[in-house]
C-alpha cells in the first residue's frame, strides 16, 4: 500500500522538493505543463519571492487545492446564507457560467488560473445554498393560532421535566381551517398517550406559534433552523393528546423512519432501563443520539466543564462501532483458515463496517458530527475495497463538500464549525509532530528500553497525547463556542485530561459491548460499566463547573470569527512557510475582539421588553419578571452578571428636554415634572411609560402607546412603542420603534452616540430590510401588518 505520509507532512530542510514544484534558481518552465502542476517561478525574483514560490508550488504538488474547495464552497454557502437581500437565480447562473469560462481560458496562468478555479468554487456555494433553499421550500407559519389539529407523529422525545415533545406531519387542521397550514410542527404535551408513537395518528386541540427571529442582531436564528428542519412551527397542546386512526397508509419512506424511530425509542427505553438517573439519560444519547431527558443541571455542569462534546455522536463513537464490526468479523473467519486465506476477509469486514455503520447513523439520529465521521469512515473503508491508501485531511475535506452538496445550510451552525474545525487541528497538529518524530528517529540511534520503561513511556505518551488532543481541539473550537454561545471553558483542558481517559477506556466499549450483547439479552453487566463510568464523567463536570470563576465572554464581532477561522485554515492546509500567514490573521482576530463594541441596548422583537447596560456591569431592565430565557442569551451577550428591575413612579410626565447630566441627582429632573431618574440607569416605570437614562446621557423611552410616548420626543434618544398600531413621528427628535418596525425587522441593537450635541440611537436590526425565504411568513403577522392583537369578541 502506498506511503500516505508525505502527503500530510511539510518537506524537511535538507530533502528534495516534492516533483513538480518549483526547485530554486534556475529551475526549467514550461508553459502549460508547468501551470497546471503550481505556479511557475517568476525570472527575477528576489529570494523571498522564490521561497514563496516555491513553497506554493509544494502545496499544489501536494494537492493543497482540493483541501481549499470546500473552504471555498463554504465561505459561498455562507456568504449566501448572510445576504440581506435574495440574489436572482439567473443572474447567479450567469455569474458560474462567467466564472468557468475564465477559468477554462486562463487555467495555464498564475494567479489568474486559481483565483478564476477559487470564485467559480464560491458561486457554486452560493448556487448549493439557493438550491437547497428552494428544495425545502418550508412552510411556515405567519403568525399564532389555535386550531384542532390531526396528523402522523414523526418523533416522541422524553424531556428531563417529565413533558414530551412531538414531532407530527400535519394531514388536516379544522375550527378554523389553515390555509396555509404549516407541513410539520413540533409540540409538547404534559401527557401522551402509550398507544402514540411514531408512525401513529395524533389529534388535538393545539396552541402553534410561529417561529421566532434571533433574540439579538448576530443570534441564533430559530427562524432559519425550523426552515432548513422542516418545521413551520411550534406549540403545545391545550389539552392531552389522543391517538386518532388516519385515513391514508404511510409512504414507504415514513414508514422506514417510523421504524428506525421506534427502534430508538425502545433502545434508549432499555438503556435507561438498566442505567438509572443521569447516567442513564446520557448513556442513551451515546447509543441512540436521543438527548432530550439530560437534565438541565448535568448539561450546564457539561458545557460549563468543556465536556458537552461527549454528547454528540462523532468520530470515537462511529469508529469504535466499525473496529468492533471489523474486528469481530476477521476473528470470526480466523476460526476457519482454509476460507481466510482463500478470500479477502479484510474487505469483507470493510463491507460489513461500512453497513453496520450506516445504521448506526440513522439510529443515532444523523447529526452532523456523526455525518462527518461516517463519510469519513466510508470513504477509510472503500479505500481498504479498493486496495488504495486513504489520506486523512482528503477524508476530511471529501465530508465537507458531501454535507456542503447535501445541507449547505450546516455551514452556519455550530455542530458543523466545530466538529470540522477541532477535526481539521487534530490532522495537521498529529501531522505536523509525525513529522518531527521521525525527523528525530532518523537522527538518532533506537535505544533498548525494559519493560518498565516502556510501560512508564507509554503511560506518559498517553498523557501528553490527550493533553495535545485537548488543546488542539479545545483552542479550534473555541473561537466558534464564543460566537454562538458567548461561553468558553476556563478548566476545559483539565476537565477532559479527568474524563477522556474514562469515556475512552469504559464508557465507549462498554457501549459497544452492550449494543454486541443486546440481541442475546446480556447487556445488563456492560451498561452497569458504562453508568459507572459516566457517573464518574459527571463528577468531573460538576466539580469543574463549580471551580470555574467564569464561563461567559460577551458577544463578539463577526469579523474577529472570519479572521481567526481564516487562520485555523491556513494553519490547517499549509505544510510550508506558508503556514506562517496565519499568524497576522489570528493577531488581527484577536485585536478586533479586544476592540469590539457591545451595544449600549436591546429590544425584544415583540417590543416589551429592553434592557440597558449600567455602569456597574449589570443591565437594567423595563419589566420586573423579563423572560427567562431572553435574560440569559442578553446577559452572556452582553457579558452583564444580573439584571436589575424597575422601579415604581407614581405620575411620570414628560421629561426635561434638556435632561439631566448624568452625573445629575435622580431627583433634579422634578422640577418639569418628570419622574426621579436613577443615575445608575435602573428604569423608573408607571402603567404605561418606562423611562431610563444611559451613561452617555441618552434618554430611553418604553412606552404603551403614541400617546404616552409623544411627550417625550424632544428629551429622548430612543422611544420603543410596544403597539402596533402607533404611528409616532418624533421627526429630528428621538428615533422610534414600534411594535410594528420589531415584527418586520426582528430584535433591535442600540448604540448611543453623541451628535449635534446630544445623544443619538444608532439601530442595528436582527433581520434585514429585503426578506429571505426563512423570514417571508414575517409579514403575515398581525403586528407586522399594523393590527392589534386578536381579540375575540364576547
Amino acid at each position: 500500500m502506498p506511503d500516505e505520509r508525505p502527503h500530510l507532512a511539510a518537506t524537511a530542510a535538507g530533502e528534495p522538493a516534492p516533483r513538480g514544484a518549483a526547485a530554486g534558481p534556475g529551475a526549467p518552465s514550461v508553459p502549460g505543463r508547468d501551470a497546471a502542476r503550481g505556479p511557475a517561478r517568476p525570472r527575477r525574483a528576489g529570494a523571498f519571492g522564490r521561497g514563496l514560490t516555491a513553497a506554493f508550488g509544494r502545496e499544489w504538488q501536494r494537492g493543497a487545492a482540493f483541501l481549499c474547495l470546500p473552504v471555498l464552497m463554504g465561505a459561498g454557502a455562507l456568504g449566501y446564507f448572510v445576504m440581506p437581500v435574495e440574489p436572482a437565480a439567473h443572474a447567479l447562473a450567469s455569474g458560474i457560467g462567467l466564472a468557468a469560462l475564465l477559468a477554462f481560458v486562463v487555467r495555464d496562468r498564475f494567479p489568474a488560473g486559481p483565483l478564476a478555479a477559487a470564485l467559480l468554487a464560491f458561486l457554486a456555494g452560493m448556487a448549493a445554498g439557493q438550491f437547497e433553499t428552494a428544495r425545502r421550500d418550508t412552510a411556515m407559519l405567519g403568525a399564532d393560532v389555535t386550531t384542532r389539529l390531526t396528523g402522523r407523529v414523526v418523533r416522541v422525545e422524553r424531556q428531563a421535566g417529565g413533558r414530551y415533545r412531538l414531532t407530527v406531519d400535519v394531514t388536516a387542521t379544522e375550527r378554523p381551517q389553515l390555509r396555509y397550514a404549516p407541513q410539520r410542527v413540533r409540540l409538547t404535551a404534559r401527557r401522551v398517550d402509550p398507544a402514540i408513537r411514531p408512525g401513529t395518528g395524533v389529534g388535538g386541540l393545539v396552541r402553534l406559534m410561529a417561529a421566532s427571529g434571533p433574540v439579538r442582531p448576530s443570534g441564533f436564528d430559530f427562524s432559519f433552523e425550523s426552515y432548513f428542519a422542516g418545521l413551520g412551527a411550534v406549540g403545545f397542546f391545550l389539552r392531552d393528546p389522543v391517538p386518532v386512526a388516519l385515513d391514508a397508509a404511510a409512504p414507504p419512506v415514513a414508514r422506514l423512519a417510523a421504524w428506525i424511530e421506534t427502534l430508538r425509542l425502545a433502545l434508549a427505553e432499555r438503556v435507561r432501563a438498566r442505567v438509572a438517573g443521569p447516567e442513564g439519560e446520557i448513556a442513551a444519547a451515546l447509543v441512540t443520539g436521543v438527548r432530550a431527558g439530560i437534565p438541565e443541571p448535568v448539561n450546564e455542569a457539561l458545557r460549563r466543564a468543556g465536556l458537552a462534546h461527549i454528547l454528540a455522536i462523532s468520530g470515537l463513537h462511529m469508529a469504535l462501532f466499525a473496529v468492533t464490526v471489523m474486528g469481530a468479523i476477521r476473528l470470526g473467519c480466523a476460526a476457519f483458515p482454509g476460507f481466510a486465506a482463500r478470500r479477502p476477509v479484510k474487505k469483507y469486514a470493510a463491507a460489513a463496517a461500512l453497513a453496520a455503520c450506516a445504521f448506526y447513523l440513522a439510529l443515532s439520529g444523523a447529526a452532523v458530527a456523526a455525518q462527518r465521521s461516517f463519510i469519513m469512515l466510508a470513504v477509510m473503508l472503500a479505500a481498504v475495497l479498493a486496495d488504495r491508501a486513504a489520506i486523512t485531511m482528503r477524508n476530511l475535506a471529501i465530508a465537507a463538500l458531501v454535507i456542503l452538496a447535501l445541507a449547505p445550510h450546516e455551514i452556519v451552525g455550530p455542530s458543523f464549525q466545530m466538529s470540522f474545525a477541532a477535526t481539521a487541528a487534530l490532522i495537521a497538529g498529529y501531522a505536523a509532530w509525525n513529522a518531527r518524530r521521525e525527523r528525530r528517529h532518523a537522527q538518532r540511534p533506537l535505544v533498548e528500553r525494559g519493560p518498565a520503561a516502556r510501560a512508564a513511556r507509554l503511560v506518559v505518551l498517553y498523557a501528553a497525547g490527550l493533553a495535545a488532543t485537548s488543546l488542539m481541539a479545545g483552542a479550534a473550537t473555541t473561537i466558534f463556542g464564543v460566537w454562538h454561545f458567548q461561553r468558553a471553558a476556563p478548566l476545559g483542558l483539565v476537565a477532559n485530561l479527568a474524563a477522556m481517559p474514562i469515556v475512552s477506556l469504559v464508557v465507549m466499549p462498554s457501549a459497544v459491548f452492550a449494543l454486541a450483547l443486546l440481541p442475546f439479552g446480556l447487556d445488563a453487566l456492560p451498561l452497569y460499566v458504562m453508568g459507572k463510568g459516566l457517573a464518574a464523567v459527571i463528577a468531573v463536570a460538576e466539580w469543574c463547573s463549580r471551580n470555574t470563576l467564569f464561563d461567559e465572554t460577551g458577544a463578539i464581532p463577526a469579523a474577529a470569527v472570519l479572521a481567526l477561522t481564516a487562520a485555523l485554515v491556513v494553519a490547517s492546509v499549509a505544510t510550508t512557510r506558508l503556514r506562517l500567514a496565519a499568524l497576522p490573521l489570528a493577531a488581527a482576530g484577536l485585536a478586533l475582539i479586544v476592540a469590539r463594541d457591545l451595544p449600549d441596548a436591546l429590544v425584544a422583537e415583540d417590543g416589551r421588553l429592553v434592557a440597558l447596560r449600567m455602569p456597574a456591569g449589570s443591565v437594567a431592565v423595563n419589566r420586573a419578571r423579563p423572560n427567562g430565557f431572553l435574560m440569559d442569551n442578553w446577559l452572556r451577550a452582553l457579558g452583564a452578571d444580573g439584571h436589575v428591575g424597575p422601579r415604581a413612579a407614581d405620575r411620570p410626565a414628560p421629561a426635561n428636554a434638556d435632561g439631566p447630566a448624568p452625573s445629575t441627582p435622580a431627583g433634579a429632573a422634578s422640577a418639569a415634572g418628570s419622574p426621579a431618574l436613577p443615575p445608575d440607569g435602573r428604569f423608573v416605570c408607571s402603567e404605561t411609560l418606562c423611562l431610563a437614562r444611559h451613561a452617555s446621557g441618552a434618554l430611553v423611552v418604553h412606552a404603551a402607546d403614541a400617546a404616552a410616548a409623544r411627550p417625550h420626543c424632544a428629551a429622548a434618544a430612543v422611544i420603543v412603542v410596544d403597539d402596533a398600531t402607533a404611528r409616532l413621528d418624533c421627526g429630528r427628535g428621538a428615533t422610534v420603534l414600534t411594535k410594528r418596525d420589531l415584527a418586520r425587522r426582528g430584535a433591535a441593537a442600540l448604540r448611543f452616540a453623541v451628535r449635534d450635541g446630544r445623544p443619538h440611537a444608532i439601530v442595528t436590526y436582527a433581520i434585514g430590510a429585503a426578506r429571505r425565504p426563512w423570514h417571508d411568513q414575517r409579514q403575515y403577522g398581525r403586528a407586522a401588518r399594523g393590527l392589534p392583537p386578536y381579540r375575540r369578541d364576547d
